[in-house]
């Protein structure tokens, strides 16, 4: 068994191995269980669903190229000593009429394959979504390269999981007979499914061409943040898109960094399939999801106290231990601020607050001239799971009100009200007054404290640390003390 890093458990615990319609992919994890961490990701591309689209067969070069993949897989996980290793097929192998010959055949290499039917695809890729999204309601639309599932969720619960043939691979041949017939097709198979949604629901896009399209659609829009996970869009807007890139040919589009010649190449077709669900499930927002049906194996297996964990804090915790800061510290430093987050009526929003202050207090270990722009990334592109965009944002501008800068670029700032650009300010500018006096030690912590007391900001300290109060921590207390309208004082 692979042995985990002694201070974050961050060392391969388990992987899964996901043979898919177009791709197979293995995923090594690491890290805490409620926010694990990708520490090996890989994939080929075998096209296994697109002789069962033509012919209902996996096709000799297809499957031997997957089977050559999972032994690279297999010998890989030998050499990592990773043993905990599930792997699934879906809607390719599902339907093959070769497909039991070859589940035979990736026994014979080691592994336990499971075949996942239809509703139990949807239903795991849901669990995906609300290990994403604590607390998500709505549909779960999850697009693959055989099929397209779609299920409700509800009260952290799935119901009425359906898998229908409107994968990827498929969607060319679908809409060769023209667009009218193709959202023909589409709405035939919701009937046939007996599947229908509740006007102005949210629906939560799972799958990577439908992360492409969400790709796109930031470019369009010049979204100033390149992470699709959690990215939000109106239906009209999605629709707008959609709808004109479904008319472009691939080869016109522009690239997209990170985005594969083949999901450029089914772009058009994911966005005519998405405009047509829009129109039929008239969704009340977009929201896309990295997490999906991988992920949702790994929720399925938390405990129910994991999974009352809050994500981003988890994943926050592991991230910042990393770094070299415990936290405990985080959360010692989170209480010694807590004062400078709460006044003129701010929203309460702890989890968060206690993020920024553990990511402030990691940026504090980079060398200065590399600080603003590695501590800006780490909010806005690194993915945290259990934070939404205007979270992100306000992660960025704590960490910015930390290193000092409390200029906020436009594009940010749009994305989020005055008032939370104010209360996120006040957390860095918080952190960094505890940081500079303190140096966040423990004693340092329990033997002050800051209050708000009659229009004041207090420092109070006990005689014993009087001689950390310099210049710099009398500054910082002003410029914290103005930005939240009251008056410094030192006792």
């Amino acid at each position: 068994m692979a042995q985990a890093d002694r201070r974050t458990g961050r060392g391969a615990t388990r992987a899964i191995i996901d043979i898919g319609s177009n791709t197979l992919r293995l995923v090594i994890y690491g890290g805490p269980m409620r926010a694990p961490a990708v520490l090996h990701n890989e994939k080929v591309t075998a096209r296994l669903g697109k002789g069962v689209a033509e012919n209902g067969l996996m096709g000799p070069r297809a499957c031997a190229a997957a089977l050559a993949a999972l032994a690279r897989y297999r010998a890989l996980l030998s050499l990592k000593g990773v043993d905990r290793v599930d792997v699934v097929a879906t809607a390719a192998v599902r339907d093959a009429i070769n497909g039991r010959d070859f589940l035979a055949s990736v026994a014979a290499l080691g592994f336990s394959p499971r075949l996942l039917s239809g509703e139990e695809e949807a239903v795991t890729s849901a669990h995906g979504v609300l290990g994403a999204f604590p607390g998500a309601t709505g549909v779960v639309g999850d697009l693959g390269g055989g099929s397209l599932e779609l299920v409700d969720v509800e009260n952290d619960t799935c119901r009425h999981g359906v898998s229908m043939p409107l994968g990827t691979l498929r969607l060319g041949g679908l809409r060769a007979t023209g667009d009218r017939a193709f959202g023909q097709t589409v709405a035939k198979a919701l009937k046939k499914a007996d599947w229908a949604a509740e006007p102005g629901s949210t629906l939560y896009l799972v799958g990577g061409s439908l992360r492409a399209f969400a790709r796109y659609a930031m470019m369009r829009m010049e979204w100033p943040i390149d992470d699709p996970h959690g990215f939000t869009i109106d239906p009209a807007n999605a629709l707008r898109i959609a709808t004109t890139l479904a008319r472009r040919k691939p080869e016109t589009l522009p690239p997209l960094q990170g985005i594969s010649s083949a999901r450029m190449n089914a772009l058009p077709d994911t966005a005519a399939l998405l405009a047509v669900l829009i129109r039929r499930l008239q969704p009340g927002a977009l929201v896309f999801s990295a997490w999906g049906l991988r992920e949702g194996l790994l929720y399925e297996d938390m405990p129910a106290g994991v999974r009352g964990q809050d994500p981003l804090v988890a994943g926050m915790s592991a991230f910042v231990q990393d770094l070299g800061i415990p936290a405990h510290i985080g959360v010692m430093v989170a209480g010694w601020t807590v004062a400078a987050s709460a006044t003129n009526g701010a929203e309460r929003r702890e989890r968060l607050r206690l993020a920024a202050t553990m990511l402030c207090l990691a940026a504090a270990t980079v060398e200065p001239n590399l600080r603003g722009d590695i501590a800006r990334d780490w909010a806005l592109r690194k993915r945290w799971i259990g934070a939404a965009t205007t979270e992100r944002v306000m992660l960025a501008t704590a960490i910015m009100a930390h290193a000092g800068r409390l200029d906020v670029p436009p594009a940010l700032a749009a994305l989020i009200p005055p008032a939370s650009i104010r209360q996120a300010q006040a957390w860095g500018l918080a952190t960094r007054l505890c940081r500079r006096f303190s140096t966040c030690a423990p004693q340092g912590l329990s033997d002050s404290q800051l209050l708000v007391e009659n229009g004041r900001l207090v420092l109070a300290v006990q005689p014993a640390l009087a001689a950390l109060v310099n210049d710099g921590v009398e500054r910082d207390l002003r410029t914290l003390a103005a930005h939240l309208g009251l008056k410094a004082e030192m006792r």
